[in-house]
């Protein structure tokens, strides 16, 4: 009986045949990925995309079904309406005040502590670090109401400083800056410096914090987001129509039994802002950040 042995150049054919399809296979796969992340992403920017619509609609439009996502005849009365009637743009400036100073705050507690756990070994160090993280699962209005009547002692109600009472601290960034210290600076590094006589305090400044660049940015794009969508706590310390943010602000457009769908989203759509130009500004920071805070040695 004759039999029939492949040989180099068939095993070369059939070898060449398998990684075709496997290569076919993958790009079929990436193409799905891809055709399934497209078609979310359009419908998680949907809301968004009739948010800043409806601010462009005449009244008639919005209520017209089925809904249209380029407006037909296009106004700018809902935005004249919003600024003329309301202190929007001071409610943005009391807001901005607040989440720029919070985040300054947070960037600057969580790189001293997140440096202070990550290299300092004591022997209560973990146990304190412990202590902050449990603190992340206490609900702020457990410890609001306490925390108004220090305020008000304080005499700080209806300003930014008694906004800023409430969010000083963060303890995920802390956890977030000393993973960071733990795994992208050295040891041996920082021996070096002390070494060649510089201070704890020069370290931290010319050695830690340029280390810590991408960290502290997504830090900061996560702090000033915390403050500038707060609600629970500057409804309750700022009683004032001057002194409100843009959160509370935006509540206002909301009544009893009807909402202003108009004028709160053109309200909502000036809001959007400050706060895309900071996500396109730090985007590159926040990224590289989150995704180094999980790294191993």
């Amino acid at each position: 009986m004759n039999r029939h042995y492949a040989g180099p150049s068939d095993r070369t054919v059939e070898e060449v045949a398998e990684g075709a399809s496997l290569r076919r296979k993958k790009r079929l796969t990436n193409l799905a990925i891809d055709i399934f992340l497209l078609i979310t992403s359009i419908f998680m920017l949907l809301p968004l995309v009739f948010l800043v619509a409806n601010a462009f609609k005449t009244p008639a439009e919005m209520l017209a079904w089925p809904p249209t996502i380029i407006p037909r005849d296009p106004t700018i009365a809902n935005f004249s309406a919003v600024l003329g009637d309301t202190p929007l743009l001071r409610w943005i400036g009391n807001s901005l005040a607040f989440a720029v100073l919070s985040t300054i705050a947070i960037v600057a507690t969580s790189a001293i502590a997140g440096y202070v756990f990550g290299k300092f070994r004591f022997g209560t160090m973990n146990v304190l670090f412990a202590l902050f993280l449990a603190t992340a699962i206490v609900p702020f209005e457990v410890y609001m109401i306490p925390l108004y009547f220090q305020a008000k002692s304080l005499g700080i109600l209806n300003s930014v400083w008694g906004l800023l009472l409430g969010y000083l601290v963060m303890s995920f960034g802390i956890f977030l800056i000393r993973q960071n210290v733990i795994h992208t600076i050295p040891d041996e590094l920082l021996e070096a410096a002390r070494i060649d006589g510089a201070g704890e305090f020069w370290i931290f400044l010319h050695i830690v914090l340029p280390l810590l660049r991408g960290a502290l940015g997504a830090l900061a794009v996560l702090a000033f987001f915390q403050a500038w969508t707060a609600f629970a706590w500057p409804i309750i310390v700022a009683t004032t129509r001057s002194s409100y943010t843009i959160e509370v602000g935006l509540a206002l457009f909301q009544t009893g039994f009807t909402v202003d769908l108009g004028r709160l989203s053109a309200a909502s759509a000036t809001v959007l802002i400050p706060s895309i130009l900071l996500f396109v500004i730090l985007r590159r920071n926040f990224v590289q950040g989150v995704a180094s805070t999980g790294m191993k040695e």
